[in-house]
């Protein structure tokens, strides 16, 4: 079963808009079983331009109803129904922030007929609701007024259910209000993660890095990414398509590796702190140090020569930790010096390494 509906407000911030009328249509697939049209009091002013674009003005609305009185009928004509609107983005927000300001928590599954169009209806020049019911000769009236509107979008609708001879797309297209489709998409790409301390790293359809993250257990830290519901976590949940991740085998590790990418690849989401400077110097005397490596009998070192720090790299050969001119072949080398010496040095004064080789 489908409320299919449209809703005319006063325009106005985000959020702060008010409802000036709403029309539902209950639609069990064939036709229309019930429906529900009111004008409301918005208790606020119309825009103007609101006002030249549906007719609708302050004195129409001064004895209809208020939202509230009018909440239980929306809540019984739309109750197991999935929403269906031109945008159903709009207007399931506005109702609702509505409810919102009642203390009722609002929840519909949703379809949006502007996305079903663009998948069923190919190479539109418009997927506005006036012109494209035009192009497919659904009549329109009462244009940018509620039940003008919905009125047309049900005709929409009703082709669009024609025309997914699969069955299929349309159902695909459901958002669910409790996210079980996100969730098991964000899900899937948690699984693929190890439990291992490292890096990882989110990307967007096209490969770009979104965002980077580190933790001594990698999954744990995506999954609290993904359960996080600030405006930028959300953000990257949204945009997320894959998940790549590096072991690092130690702290001192993920943390050189991740500020130096960090400020390699400048991810979108990733909020870049300032560190502290480096106190002091490394000693004069060339030296290396030794931590634990990805796996079993692997070493990862880190050179400092000449109080520089010349590169880190991974290895499980007593030779080649003995001979430094094949230890430097081996390593990779570090261009962004200071950076590096800065987490180096700091973390070598608050933690202990496993070892340090003086050469």
């Amino acid at each position: 079963m489908y409320a299919i509906l449209d809703i005319e407000t006063t325009g106005g911030k985000f959020n702060e808009e008010g409802i000036t009328e709403i029309a539902i249509y209950k639609f069990d697939g064939h036709k229309i079983v019930d429906q529900f049209i009111s004008l409301v009091n918005p208790e606020k002013e119309i825009q103007q331009f609101v006002v030249r674009l549906t007719g609708i003005n302050n004195k129409m609305l001064q004895n209809a109803p208020k939202f509230y009185e009018i909440a239980k009928r929306v809540i019984e004509i739309t109750k197991d129904c999935t929403l269906v609107a031109h945008n159903t983005t709009f207007d399931y927000r506005i109702l609702s922030t509505e409810f919102d300001r009642l203390g009722y928590d609002f929840n519909r599954n949703t379809l949006c007929t502007v996305e079903l169009s663009k998948q069923l209806i190919l190479d539109q020049p418009s997927y506005s609701l006036g012109k494209l019911t035009k192009a497919l000769g659904i009549p329109m009236t009462d244009r940018h007024r509620a039940s003008g509107d919905a009125l047309a979008t049900v005709q929409l609708f009703k082709l669009l259910l024609e025309k997914d001879s699969t069955k299929a797309i349309i159902q695909d297209f459901v958002k669910y209000h409790d996210q079980r489709i996100e969730k098991e998409r964000l899900q899937k790409l948690i699984a693929a993660v190890p439990k291992d301390i490292g890096l990882f790293y989110v990307h967007d359809k096209n490969g770009k890095i979104l965002f980077l993250g580190r933790g001594k257990n990698v999954k744990s830290e995506v999954n609290k990414l993904f359960l996080k519901e600030t405006k930028r976590a959300l953000k990257i949940q949204e945009r997320a398509v894959s998940i790549t991740f590096e072991k690092t085998g130690n702290e001192l590790f993920t943390r050189l590796k991740y500020y130096l990418q960090l400020e390699a690849l400048a991810p979108k989401y990733n909020i870049k702190k300032k560190r502290k400077p480096v106190l002091n110097d490394f000693n004069n005397d060339d030296f290396i140090i030794l931590e634990k490596g990805r796996e079993t009998e692997e070493h990862a070192l880190i050179l400092i020569e000449n109080n520089q720090v010349f590169g880190y790299g991974y290895t499980n050969l007593a030779h080649q930790e003995n001979n430094i001119d094949i230890l430097k072949a081996v390593l990779t080398p570090i261009e962004d010096k200071e950076l590096a010496k800065i987490i180096i040095k700091n973390y070598l004064n608050n933690y202990t390494v496993q070892k340090i080789v003086r050469l």
